[in-house]
């Protein structure tokens, strides 16, 4: 069985490809199914050279918008601003989101699509591909939606999304098919703009996702951007333009993915970033000092996993993700879980070969995951002089696997008012009150009639008030949630007949524009 033969961009297959894709925060790995092995899949990057994986920039000038190796050929030449780490966006992103690009705007959706149809011209030029895509633990139904979305329209067969440290998961039990172990395995996946935790059990060709946790904001950019900050002060940084912020944090992901555990300083040569700014010499344990608050977050939700695992202790942790790669990552883990520490062969592809050999679907093992939120609705209570939050499904609920059927939960009621004003939202934890907490994602409001007289009527702007009508009327929601975690609701008048059927998300108004910068977590410099 071979993990790491790359298969090369010579390589012309005009059959049918299945694949696993890890669409990355800044880089985009592939790995093929090719008859019981998964190698990794190389690319050829604009000077020749044969590279693990596609970067995930977008070069845009007034007219046109270039993707991965093309955008990167662009960065520095006038009229191009070239933009990393898109995927950043869709936390708080919907299907009508704008995004800013310099010389353009376009919708999020859009230049998605044309990110994911430059990888399928990459990977199956003349073919048809058939993919498993890779999302974080800890993302939203809409980022979960629009990453399948834009490979559909690109073009691509979705055979359905799993969770990256899942994945991962796979790619360790693999080898371990064939053994009859029952492990328990803490999975760290520490990506370019995520963290995810997982914890896993592992027996035989079965994988029983058992707890997870997750940071949405952190990930091997913030180590880039502390650099960043420590290299020029917060008045030059200030004047920098899209471009030269472009060729600072590029640098500085350079300099610190060189990083081996006897480096003791870093040296920057900001000429360039931009001309007269010399070069700057920063020493390692001072950065170190630095990102270690944010390592030390990622640990902080590894323990509430261990904690989770009750009285049995992980067998191993295992270790995956490019950000990973920092040398203090690997110290810190060590002195908290000493020997149990491994690491990943494949770092940066780990989650890309065990998205291959889930599509594969031939390598005899099951996955079993779970919601990674919860997912609920507001509602009125005591007479409406009280909110509180219903949650539908809740954290931790095993998904349907690919092909069964969805989760479905049901409410009933009499309604007292003449619409129903239904606001929606995700959370990665309740407090001890049952009230959302955490990271929390709102989504779009729905209003549904519930006075017969309504129905099918435009309801934005109509007050919402007691109705005699509504009273004699029975209400029910039935919501479903697939394999994939993408939730729906039927809202229904089971008196009248009346229903309509949502997908819930934030779908936003067509005008949404989002800044395409995220904050930079600020260092001293």
């Amino acid at each position: 069985m071979a993990f790491c033969t790359c298969w090369g961009p010579d390589a012309k297959l005009k059959d049918r490809v299945k694949a696993g894709i890890d669409f990355g925060t800044t880089r985009i790995a592939v790995a093929r199914a090719d008859r019981g092995n998964f190698p990794v899949v190389s690319f050829e990057d604009t000077e020749g050279g044969t590279r693990d994986h596609i970067p995930a920039l977008i070069a845009a000038s007034e007219s046109e918008i270039r993707y991965g190796w093309d955008a990167w050929a662009k960065a520095g030449e006038p009229g191009w601003i070239v933009t990393r780490s898109v995927k950043r966006l869709l936390d708080t992103a919907g299907p009508a989101t704008r995004i800013d690009l310099g010389p353009q705007q376009a919708p999020l959706l859009d230049v998605l699509t044309g990110l994911a149809a430059s990888v399928r011209h990459a990977i199956a030029p003349d073919g048809e591909l058939e993919v498993m895509i890779g999302v974080p633990a800890n993302s939203n139904s809409n980022q979960r939606y629009l990453t399948a979305e834009a490979f559909r329209l690109a073009g691509v067969r979705v055979l359905g999304l799993l969770n990256e440290p899942s994945a991962a998961g796979v790619e360790y039990g693999h080898g371990l098919a064939k053994r009859p172990t029952d492990d328990l395995l803490l999975i760290y996946d520490l990506g370019g703009g995520t963290f995810d935790a997982s914890l896993v059990r592992v027996s035989g060709g079965d994988h029983d996702v058992q707890a997870f946790e997750g940071i949405s904001t952190l990930g091997g950019d913030d180590f880039d951007e502390i650099l960043a900050g420590m290299a020029v002060s917060s008045d030059i940084e200030a004047t920098l333009s899209q471009a030269e912020s472009f060729r600072l944090l590029e640098h500085c992901r350079e300099a610190k993915e060189t990083l081996h555990p006897n480096s003791r300083r870093i040296t920057l040569d900001l000429e360039m970033v931009r001309a007269g700014l010399g070069a700057i010499t920063i020493p390692v344990a001072d950065y170190y000092d630095a990102c270690r608050p944010l390592v030390e977050e990622t640990l902080a939700a590894v323990e509430d996993l261990v904690a989770a695992a009750g009285d049995r202790s992980p067998d191993s942790l295992y270790v995956t993700g490019g950000g990973s790669e920092l040398p203090l990552v690997g110290r810190m883990l060590r002195e908290r879980f000493g020997k149990r520490v491994r690491r990943s062969a494949y770092t940066r592809a780990a989650t890309a070969i065990g998205l291959a050999i889930h599509a594969d679907g031939r390598a005899g093992f099951s996955l079993r995951e779970r919601f990674t939120r919860y997912f609920g609705v507001w509602r009125e209570a005591h007479g409406g002089s009280e909110i509180v939050f219903d949650p539908i499904f809740e954290k931790g609920t095993p998904l349907p696997a690919p092909g069964q059927p969805p989760l479905r939960q049901e409410r009933t009621y009499t309604p007292a008012h003449n619409i129903g004003h239904f606001r929606y939202l995700e959370c990665s934890a309740i407090d001890a009150e049952a009230r959302p907490a955490g990271d929390i994602t709102l989504w779009d409001e729905i209003l549904f009639p519930f006075d017969p007289a309504l129905a099918g009527k435009p309801l934005k702007g109509v007050a919402i008030e007691i109705s005699d009508a509504a009273q004699d009327q029975e209400i029910a929601e039935a919501w479903s949630c697939d394999a994939n975690g993408t939730v729906e609701v039927d809202l229904r008048n089971q008196t009248s007949g009346y229903h309509e059927t949502f997908r819930l998300g934030r779908w936003g108004a067509a005008d949404a524009k989002m800044a395409v910068r995220p904050k930079r977590r600020k260092t001293g410099a």
